[in-house]
């Protein structure tokens, strides 16, 4: 029996627009009367296309449909889902990673308020840090440009990351040397199967004393802007040791006063 398209679409479930494009990639072939080009199915066509459909419904791509469609045995169609369970498992394992990051960043918010100006004792991860700024300066390095657009498409993953070098020997209200960079985890390093790329930073793993300040966009870093900390780490007998490292956690966009949440790490 012969169904025009709209009589075949209504009777499959599935829209006119739908059968073109299966009509497109070879999986469907209608019948076409050339003195009106109307096209017209019949009942094979329904097994084509349902085929197609629960392919579809497999995650396998249309590109893929059309091959299995035409002429795949069936050791060729259990290879197609066992690749596409393998795909499906990878999208799982990222899509958990990623609802573990959603928490961990839900969680820092969270606690902005109460660890403002509130210090603890933390255990930094290991990171990899690429350095982009000199100051507030971006860098133009040849080697940035491919890293960064790769890690760019890491967020939430990747954060951005200040460091102050040689602090210590600055005078207290001396602004400080500084640069920023897109960092990484150690750990989310080898979740995401990412490579070390040349002018990438390797930060170890470090005791630290943490807290969260706030600055305004016109603040520069200062030994007093973090006075609290050195003179908390001296009266519990620890001496600040290494590079202070933190984190951007909060753009504050209110109109009267900008401003950013820092997370402040001094390795002791």
């Amino acid at each position: 029996m012969r169904y025009s398209i709209g009589e075949f679409a209504s009777i499959i479930g599935v829209s006119a627009d739908t059968l073109r494009l299966y009509e497109k990639q070879g999986i469907i072939r209608p019948l076409k009367d050339h003195s009106n080009n109307y096209r017209y199915y019949n009942d094979l066509d329904v097994r084509s296309l349902l085929m197609s459909r629960l392919y579809r419904s497999l995650n396998i791509p249309l590109q893929d449909v059309s091959e299995l469609i035409n002429g795949a045995t069936a050791q060729q169609v259990q290879q197609q889902i066992l690749q596409s369970k393998t795909n499906l498992d990878e999208q799982i394992r990222r899509s958990t990673l990623l609802l573990k990051k959603m928490d961990e960043i839900e969680t820092e918010l969270g606690q902005i308020e109460e660890r403002l100006h509130q210090c603890r004792i933390k255990l930094l991860p290991a990171r990899y840090r690429l350095k982009q700024t000199s100051q507030d300066r971006l860098l133009k390095e040849p080697y940035l440009k491919e890293t960064v657009n790769e890690w760019m498409e890491l967020l939430p993953f990747t954060y951005f990351c200040f460091r102050i070098e040689n602090w210590n020997d600055a005078p207290d209200n001396y602004p400080l040397k500084y640069s920023w960079g897109m960092t990484l985890t150690q750990d989310d390093m080898l979740n995401l199967n990412v490579r070390v790329s040349d002018g990438v930073e390797n930060l170890p793993s470090v005791r630290c004393l943490s807290s969260v300040i706030r600055t305004s966009a016109e603040d520069s870093f200062t030994v007093e802007a973090f006075q609290f900390m050195l003179d908390e780490l001296a009266a519990q007998g620890y001496k600040a040791k290494g590079d202070i490292t933190g984190k951007l956690l909060l753009n504050e966009y209110i109109q009267k006063a900008p401003g950013s949440y820092l997370e402040v790490n001094i390795p002791f």
